[in-house]
């Protein structure tokens, strides 16, 4: 039971260094594909990526016997669908109107909407010291958002990015309920219908890539920072829940932040180091809380 535990912990924080390269290398990408694009294409090589894991497994005859999806998880899988297609949209453009830094910290802000969904709407226990973590979360995020404190307005840019968080929130926990389900199946599913989604926006705005090089290099990088990531996530929420495996993927925007310091030498502000010590303070709280999520 223990060894399950920490195995469940392990490919939680190792979905969390994979997503991590997401951020940077996203605003990179940015600079060359537009957004709406770009999230189609995150999508899509996260699906294509793991379809062709798992026709290589199943060749090989590794492929683990699981559960099919039925018509019974359809909501959810449809609810999934959509939010995958809003998410990475609002984060793609996001990114293109903060630094990768500000991206990668605010991402935190899904524990909180994860969490918060995971109680009010799925009565996922939450313990106290998990609500003092989601505080303190909310609290760096919107430090974070303030693009002016004298006059309190908020960076547009940081708004699309915790406006994605909030979907993935809902959407991790409509992954919740298909947890027990083929995470194989659950990832191509999610990859190549989002990812299908996205596209069908991005060609109706007009959206084009100039190189098919941009094309590989963001599909190789959804399969790697979306495809093995989701799949490793689904394995953990099984044994943690969604309130729990949010917690420990919070690691990520950390990973992210550092990636984006050393490629884009970006040097923090005052209130980015303030709100980075906040953000810290509500990580350990939530990956400490020892208390075991479960749906009552």
């Amino acid at each position: 039971m223990k060894s399950r535990h920490n195995t469940a912990i392990f490919f939680s924080i190792l979905a969390a260094a994979l997503y991590a390269i997401s951020s940077p290398f996203s605003k990179l990408l940015l600079e060359k594909i537009p957004a709406a694009m770009m999230a189609s294409l995150l999508y899509l090589g996260a699906g294509i990526g793991l379809f062709i894991v798992g026709i290589i497994q199943k060749k090989t005859g590794r492929q683990q016997q699981e559960l099919p999806l039925t018509k019974k998880e359809m909501p959810y899988t449809i609810a999934m669908v959509g939010l995958d297609i809003a998410a990475p949209i609002f984060l793609m453009i996001g990114l293109t109107m903060t630094t990768a830094a500000n991206a990668s910290l605010l991402n935190n802000f899904e524990i909180a909407a994860t969490s918060i969904i995971a109680f009010f709407v799925f009565k996922e226990a939450i313990s106290k010291r998990l609500w003092l973590a989601i505080f303190l979360v909310t609290l760096a995020s919107i430090i974070l958002s303030v693009q002016d404190i004298r006059s309190f307005s908020f960076s547009f840019g940081s708004i699309f990015v915790l406006l994605a968080c909030v979907c993935w929130g809902f959407e991790n926990n409509c992954t919740r309920m298909l947890s027990s389900k083929n995470p194989l199946q659950i990832v191509v599913i999610k990859g190549i219908f989002s990812g299908t989604g996205s596209l069908i926006i991005a060609l109706v705005l007009g959206e084009r890539v100039s190189s098919i090089l941009y094309i590989f290099a963001a599909l190789l990088m959804g399969f790697v920072a979306y495809g093995m990531s989701i799949f490793f996530y689904i394995f953990a929420q099984r044994e943690l829940g969604a309130a729990k495996t949010s917690a420990y993927y919070a690691i990520a925007p950390f990973i992210g932040v550092a990636l984006s310091f050393v490629i884009f030498k970006e040097f923090p502000s005052t209130t980015f180091i303030l709100a980075l010590l906040i953000m810290i303070a509500g990580t350990y709280f939530a990956s400490s809380d020892t208390k075991a999520s479960k749906n009552s």
